[in-house]
């Protein structure tokens, strides 16, 4: 054996000796980040679970499956009172205190049924839900065709005359084939509606929007909702819309809506627009709502309700500031309020007045 083998051999030697030793090393490193890591998802965890939205008293909720008037399947969340201990439930973003699927409690319950806006999901005003539930109402929110996972709806009628047909389909479902039907005072009904699912309420309850006139009115005027209508390239844009997408059906069982931040506010112009509006009403607004601004939309149905409306406005409110509040991680755009704007503080006294509005205009008779 040569001198060049001799070492070559020698280095091979040296390298296998100092291998278990580096394999310590790194075995140690991934141990620590690997510890580190389930910590801090630990930490996370503990402090979104000790941050959950809760209630004063027990409330029970479920998901479950409903159709729409054409046998097409959608999500149903259902909030409701119960004799169940509440646990912690992951609701996408946060936890809530609820009872998955316990018992449901009392007889002659009011029911409201909430509509969420573009991109929204069942749980987006979970904090109003808990409430309304705590108070004892029963209440029901359907995944709306345009939400956070598919908004491929947005340019067609199902963005417009097929979400009101859903609410419709929620509160058949809700009076006929939830397990807990039996326990509603049908004669008892509310709707809220957020965003696009505040003129998804209103023409559920019978207000009649001019939808020719929105593409006039988008043509000469820039705002949020005209712009992601144009994105979507909507019919709504056209010179003509489709046979029967202006006509909206009055579900004559709703006996009092609230609205918060209406969408398409602006097509609601026409002199005639709420002569079928027999309910009371309660009209929310956010005085720095720049995407959904006051005077194309709210004030259009406050002046057009008159002394029918109960008109409330919240100081430093942007346009998401009524989506539930975020918790700790405010992680996603629609977290971010304006400045001095504290959601949880402002959404506590906001739902202690909608509990208070359903709970007097929903009194049994």
């Amino acid at each position: 054996m040569n001198h060049d083998q001799t070492s070559a051999k020698s280095a091979d030697l040296t390298t296998l000796r100092a291998r278990p030793h580096l394999g310590k090393k790194i075995g140690k490193w991934f141990g620590l980040l690997t510890l580190a890591f389930v910590v801090i998802v630990a930490i996370v965890a503990g402090v979104l679970y000790s941050t959950a939205l809760s209630s004063e008293k027990p409330v029970g909720f479920q998901v479950v499956r409903a159709v729409d008037a054409e046998g097409k399947p959608f999500a149903l969340g259902i909030w409701y009172p119960t004799t169940a201990q509440p646990t912690s439930k992951w609701a996408g973003s946060f936890f809530m205190q609820v009872a998955s699927n316990g018992p449901i409690a009392g007889h002659d319950l009011p029911l409201v049924v909430i509509s969420h806006g573009t991109g929204g999901s069942i749980t987006s005003h979970a904090d109003l839900a808990l409430a309304l539930a705590s108070a004892g109402n029963v209440v029901a929110t359907p995944m709306h065709l345009d939400n956070f996972q598919d908004m491929s709806s947005v340019g067609t009628p199902a963005y417009i005359t097929g979400r009101t047909q859903q609410l419709r389909a929620t509160i058949d479902h809700m009076l006929a084939k939830w397990e807990g039907h039996q326990q509603i005072d049908s004669d008892r009904i509310g709707a809220y509606g957020f965003s696009i699912g505040g003129f998804t309420v209103l023409t559920a309850a019978g207000a009649q929007p001019d939808l020719a006139s929105v593409a006039k009115y988008c043509t000469n005027n820039r705002e949020f909702a005209c712009d992601m209508l144009r994105e979507s390239k909507s019919f709504l844009l056209n010179a003509e819309l489709p046979v029967g997408t202006d006509k909206f059906e009055a579900d004559t069982r709703i006996k009092a809506i609230v609205i918060a931040a209406p969408g398409l506010g602006f097509s609601f112009k026409a002199a005639n627009a709420f002569d079928n509006i027999h309910m009371p009403v309660q009209l929310w607004q956010g005085d720095k709502d720049l995407s959904v601004p006051y005077d194309s939309n709210a004030k259009v149905i406050q002046d057009g309700l008159g002394h029918k409306v109960d008109f409330q406005t919240i100081a430093n409110a942007g346009h998401n500031s009524f989506l539930v509040p975020c918790g700790p991680l405010k992680l996603a755009p629609i977290c971010s309020d304006p400045e001095q704007f504290d959601r949880a503080t402002a959404h506590h006294d906001m739902n202690k007045k909608i509990n208070d509005f359903f709970a007097k205009n929903l009194k049994k008779k």
